[in-house]
């Protein structure tokens, strides 16, 4: 990070092929990205009108693919040497495979993954996000009407009234969207297997974006480093948001330095109005994707106090893309809005109040207003010190903070169960959200941390630097304040359960950053080392920094190198169904049937499915006559009724049920949920199912 770094490097001589090496590898990663959105928009329209069809969509991925690379293809590249670009192409396709083989089998909807594997089970299936329900195929209205008794599981909310009931899955539509064209080119394991696919293009993005920042020949670490992450590696085994998040945040921040540059020769081009929409977009996949979208408000506004034009069409692009992105989760997600909207209203007003701060700021400075050259004198090295300061301040927080929220919020129950069991002290209104500086230093350790708080300070202090001199802002200046700026509200406060390694999906952004500062960190070191000192000593010191952020990163990986996250499970839910027939109405009486099997049974299985509230579990006389209410209802159809139970008989046998069979005997391993410490392995967990004929007299 110095003055040198937004030169244009793209200018010097270059052979035909790193030339085309350059364009083509932008392409890819920028044309992704876009198509990632594109794609987002069509589920909106078309699963949300019940027309989402393979025989119509995939012909449409297609065009929309074909159509996203041209658009990507007449942005200005950058060239690259042909040994950078192969080993960028091979630690991407590298990532990917590995990803790809010890892919997980999140199936039950325990977690966030297998929720989103289940919804694109369900678009694929059903070819609509939102799905109607028959009442007659549960025993008519009366039954829906029985209190206790709800189409409701969780991730999935029951809409509409007892006559035309439907279910609603929780998060945005783009996940399952996406997703849902895996289940289709390959069942479940199709689906399974996409994440590795989008991670390792988001892992190539990293990679390009670190040649636009001003090392080029750094990138193929800054990409190993990514690679290496856990979070990183964790997310990717899965169905989860952030894979499709990281190509689309990272395709938008390389778009974002690219119209940078080409604003500081007087160009205005696609790439500005690309960068908007890669950002504001991501919320079509992560609706938490607003937070780094009013991010780009800052840096538009300092770009534009600066005489430059690219941040309008960049603001055009993120207000249309998040405008539509609020629409489609307004919707088609709004019970999900519902639950989160005590974190996303605050989001919303602190977007409200950055634009009304950059507005009033431009009209001041249009009418002459300045900064005195008092405070312009230090302000470079103030800005340095407030981002030190602000770093140990995270840092920190275990020493004079305990961060809690209501007790009475269900993760509060979550997280006073683990306390327990860990042995803890029962606090379960616990967010340990003043950890998460430590979060970070498990995965990547403290070395890399200090690396990376002083490379950002820098970063900041030449920042200011450029501005008091009023020369055009580093190019790269978008990536570092949407990058500081979301890893300081991300570690200031998580919003997620803290059971780890679930938690550290939030770290997907933060983590990333610290590898790219690090590496840009050592690319600096070399880079201005060697004007003053022998060469030998210049790349040592860069090899330093670099090995004190690669070695703890893979070593806190090589743990769960080869792991296989509940391999096993999607046998154990085929078996489930089989045993199921036509006709048959799946009744969930225990607390961990009723958590887990709701939605596989009718989404997976394709049987209609009904689940018992805890109100009703927790009263057994009231359960056997609604049981057995259900059962007449549900006979009188033509139908039978068949009760489903993971935790055991005693349920079972409590409801004198006949025909009790064990459909599932299953261990499988999944990861540790601990509260204070890095997991390092995984533990067992049974998948055992019972079904059962209710009791009749």
């Amino acid at each position: 990070m110095s003055r040198s770094l937004p030169t244009a490097e793209e200018d010097l001589p270059a052979s035909s092929l790193e030339r085309a090496a350059g364009r083509w590898l932008q392409t890819i990663v920028l044309g992704a990205a876009t198509w990632v959105v594109v794609m987002s928009l069509v589920a909106v329209v078309l699963a949300g009108i019940g027309w989402w069809f393979p025989w119509l969509v995939l012909p449409l991925a297609a065009v929309a693919a074909a159509g996203s690379g041209w658009w990507a293809q007449g942005i200005p590249a950058r060239s690259l040497p042909v040994w950078t670009a192969a080993l960028l192409v091979g630690i991407s396709v590298g990532a990917g495979i590995w990803t790809g083989t010890t892919h997980s089998e999140q199936v039950l909807p325990r977690r966030d993954s297998a929720s989103y594997l289940q919804t694109a089970i369900s678009m694929a299936e059903t070819h609509r996000r939102v799905v109607p329900v028959d009442p007659a195929s549960v025993g008519g209205p009366e039954v829906l009407a029985l209190d206790g008794i709800t189409l409701s599981s969780p991730a999935f909310y029951e809409v509409g009234g007892d006559a035309d009931p439907a279910v609603q899955p929780q998060f945005v539509v783009g996940p399952g969207g996406i997703w849902s064209m895996g289940v289709w080119l390959g069942g479940p394991i199709g689906a399974l297997l996409l994440p590795a696919l989008m991670s390792a293009l988001g892992i190539l993005g990293m990679g390009l974006l670190t040649t636009r920042i001003g090392a080029p020949r750094w990138s193929p670490l800054a990409a190993a480093g990514v690679a290496l992450l856990f979070p990183v590696l964790h997310t990717a085994r899965a169905t989860y948001s952030e894979p499709l998040a990281m190509v689309t945040l990272g395709g938008g921040l390389l778009a974002l330095v690219i119209a940078a540059r080409q604003g500081a020769r007087g160009e205005v081009g696609r790439a500005a109005l690309l960068a908007g929409v890669l950002v504001g977009g991501t919320a079509f996949v992560r609706i938490d994707g607003l937070r780094e979208t009013i991010l780009l408000i800052p840096v538009a506004a300092l770009a534009l106090a600066q005489g430059q034009r690219w941040p309008r069409l960049t603001l055009l692009g993120a207000g249309a893309s998040t405008l539509l992105a609020g629409l489609a989760a307004l919707w088609l997600s709004n019970q999900y809005l519902g639950t989160i909207a005590a974190s996303l209203v605050p989001l919303v007003g602190l977007g409200v109040l950055m634009g009304l701060l950059a507005t009033a700021m431009l009209w001041w400075q249009r009418r002459g207003g300045a900064v005195p050259q008092a405070v312009s004198r230090f302000l470079p090295a103030a800005l340095g010190v407030a981002v030190l300061g602000l770093g140990l301040l995270l840092a920190s927080r275990p020493l004079w903070q305990t961060v809690r929220q209501s007790p009475d919020d269900p993760g509060s129950r979550v997280v006073a169960g683990l306390q327990l069991r860990q042995g803890l002290t029962v606090d379960g209104g616990r967010t340990y959200a003043e950890q998460t500086v430590a979060w970070l230093s498990w995965w990547v350790g403290v070395p890399a941390l200090v690396i990376a708080l002083a490379a950002l300070a820098w970063a900041f202090r030449l920042v200011a630097s450029h501005w008091v001199a009023r020369e055009p802002l580093p190019a790269w200046t978008g990536p570092l304040l949407v990058g500081a700026g979301s890893t300081a509200m991300t570690l200031w406060r998580p919003g997620i359960t803290p059971d780890h390694p679930w938690a550290e999906r939030r770290l997907v952004i933060v983590l990333p950053f610290v590898i790219l500062l690090c590496v840009a960190a050592a690319a600096y070191a070399v880079r201005h080392l060697s004007r003053r000192a022998p060469v030998a000593v210049a790349v040592g010191a860069g090899v330093a920094v670099v090995a004190a952020t690669i070695i703890p990163t893979a070593s806190a990986t090589w743990p769960h190198r080869a792991e296989r996250v509940e391999l096993g499970a999607l046998a154990s839910v085929e078996g489930v169904c089989a045993s199921f027939r036509d006709g048959d109405v799946v009744l969930a009486i225990d607390s961990r049937a009723a958590n887990e099997w709701p939605q596989v049974v009718r989404g997976q299985c394709g049987r209609a499915a009904l689940s018992t509230t805890q109100t009703l579990r927790q009263d057994p006389p009231r359960l056997a006559t609604t049981v057995a209410a259900i059962d007449r209802a549900v006979t009188a159809r033509g139908g039978r009724l068949v009760l489903l139970a993971a935790e055991g008989t005693t349920q079972l046998e409590a409801l004198r049920a006949n025909d009790i069979r064990q459909v599932s005997d299953v261990f499988v391993a999944e990861d540790d949920r601990l509260l204070e410490q890095r997991p390092d392995g995984l533990v067992p967990l049974s998948l055992e199912v019972w079904t059962a004929a209710p009791a009749r007299s």
